[in-house]
């Protein structure tokens, strides 16, 4: 699915100067501020979301938390102000009047969020992965569609340079056509690392999260893969979970490990919260070469067997790919087309139908075929 973007280019200069002037937009390219509403907190993502808030470019015109203690919490903490706490998201909307909302529910909750903003024209932006299902993802992507709103998706690894600069060596084939992807993402675990009490709460239901590690960690590595693929569907998905620490995790998978297939390639993920170490980071294997990335900005790379191992020191990302909701400001006014991309539905739909498979592969210990599909 595509939004159009138009083109300022198709408009003559002093109606561009006349529209720039009515918005309150300067002619050095200053936009105002994204008028954007929070709906929950219980995601423990919110907190990294107000360490970052930067309000000369999103506008917090309302935050909508059911739970009063949640709320107390974070208002404190971020010194909010108490006139933005609302108790339900379709009071905060009726009363604020959002251009878009940043979802920190659990990812059942997703569906709910789109279903109330979507109808009013209100742009979205939920953390990954987009639903709990395919079939909650594509009911939010019709009523994306219908109504004619961008709605994304925000993995933390899409912000990193080195996730930016091995899809663009991907793409130009810079070593040899790609074989073989590995990649890997976990921790010690939710409760391990003292997530707040409010996100382990559904974190570890399988109802409210999908699944464990497997939802949580195996996301990242299928919507690279499926990024890396140009968002074709993988021929077929087969996938083994345990629970290694059952007097922790009674109810869900804590270790996962998904296979792909393509027609020239292998795509293998590892979701853990059983690692000692916290690691996001892909191996790719292409026909003559070979990298591995370290972080958000170090790898190393061999072109070909002739050359030596470069450790590669990348500069952060710039902007608009330095942070998620700089980019959802850029996208929602018409700055940015996120088609096919990373957050963009197109991805979030292939990347929900790869956990899906992932889910009943690792269920009934067969291969899910979706070649054809």
């Amino acid at each position: 699915m595509k939004i159009p973007i138009h083109s300022s280019k198709r408009i003559p200069h002093i109606l561009i100067f006349l529209i720039f002037t009515i918005l309150g937009m300067s002619i050095h390219g200053e936009t105002k501020p994204l008028r954007m509403a929070i709906a929950g907190l219980e995601h423990g993502h919110a907190g990294g979301f107000f360490r970052r808030w930067d309000p000369e470019r999103v506008t917090i015109v309302g935050i909508a938390e059911p739970d009063a203690e949640v709320a107390a919490k974070y208002f404190e903490k971020y010194d909010l102000d108490p006139k933005l706490n609302y108790r339900d998201l379709k009071e905060m909307i009726k009363a604020t009047k959002p251009e878009a909302v940043a979802a920190f529910t659990s990812t059942k909750g997703h569906r709910k969020v789109v279903e109330i903003c979507a109808p009013l024209g209100i742009h979205v932006m939920v953390e990954k992965p987009l639903a709990v299902n395919y079939n909650d993802a594509r009911v939010m992507a019709k009523l994306a569609e219908k109504h004619g709103i961008h709605l994304l998706t925000n993995y933390e690894t899409t912000w990193y340079a080195t996730t930016q600069e091995i899809l663009k060596m991907e793409a130009e084939e810079a070593l040899g056509q790609t074989r073989k992807i590995v990649i890997h993402d976990g921790h010690r675990g939710p409760v391990e690392i003292n997530v707040p009490p409010e996100f382990l709460d559904w974190l570890i239901d399988p109802v409210r999260n999908g699944g464990g590690a497997i939802m949580d960690f195996g996301c990242y590595g299928a919507n690279i893969m499926t990024a890396m693929m140009d968002n074709r569907l993988p021929d077929s998905v087969t996938a083994v979970t345990q629970t290694i620490k059952p007097e922790i995790y009674k109810e869900v998978d804590d270790e996962s490990t998904i296979i792909l297939t393509y027609p020239t390639a292998h795509g293998i993920i590892q979701g853990s919260w059983n690692w000692p170490i916290s690691r996001k980071d892909v191996e790719l294997y292409g026909k003559t070469g070979a990298l591995r990335t370290v972080d958000k900005t170090k790898m190393f790379v061999q072109i070909d067997r002739s050359k030596p191992l470069k450790d590669v020191q990348l500069k952060p990302t710039a902007e608009p790919m330095n942070d998620p909701y700089v980019y959802f400001t850029a996208v929602v006014q018409g700055e940015i087309d996120p088609t096919g991309k990373l957050s963009s539905l197109e991805n979030a739909l292939v990347t929900m139908k790869i956990l899906d498979a992932a889910r009943e592969s690792a269920r009934t210990g067969k291969t899910i075929q979706l070649f054809g599909n």
